[in-house]
């Protein structure tokens, strides 16, 4: 009497295995803080012309309520880009994003203090920089492993 054995070899990869680092956990969660915050810079910048209507003006060119979202979502673009660059480098991911990314936020107040615009002006520019880094620093850092 003879017995046959068939065996079937998979080529999809092993999907129980430990995960590799990947952008995507830290990816979504920095786009969704990255949208978070810009509406909450629109909505600052918007109360803020509420009581003035000259805030938001550099040599006297508003600038548009778009272009605030889109920075602060860009800022968060770049945030994931860093931890994806920590998470692959650094030998303790998550203290080097946070030290790194408050540092350039910090940086990242110069030019509203130089720029050549009211005070009103440069404090709102220089909230909307401090409202993204509280907001968005945090929801990455969280989803970084060391």
């Amino acid at each position: 009497m003879t017995t046959t054995v068939s065996r079937s070899v998979s080529t999809t990869p092993n999907t129980t295995a430990a995960p590799t680092p990947r952008i995507g956990r830290f990816g979504r969660a920095g786009l969704a803080a990255g949208i978070g915050a810009a509406v909450a810079n629109v909505a600052a910048v918007a109360a803020a012309r509420q009581f003035d209507g000259s805030v938001g003006e550099i040599q006297d060119k508003a600038i548009p309520l778009l272009g605030f979202a889109q920075v602060t979502v860009f800022a968060a673009i770049i945030g994931v880009g860093l931890a994806a660059l920590f998470t692959r480098r650094a030998r303790r991911p998550r203290p080097t994003f946070v030290v790194t990314t408050v540092v350039l936020s910090a940086l990242s107040m110069v030019p509203p203090v130089i720029v050549e615009a009211d005070v009103a002006t440069k404090l709102v520019l220089g909230l909307t920089h401090v409202v993204a880094a509280v907001i968005v620093i945090p929801a990455i850092a969280a989803r970084i492993s060391d």
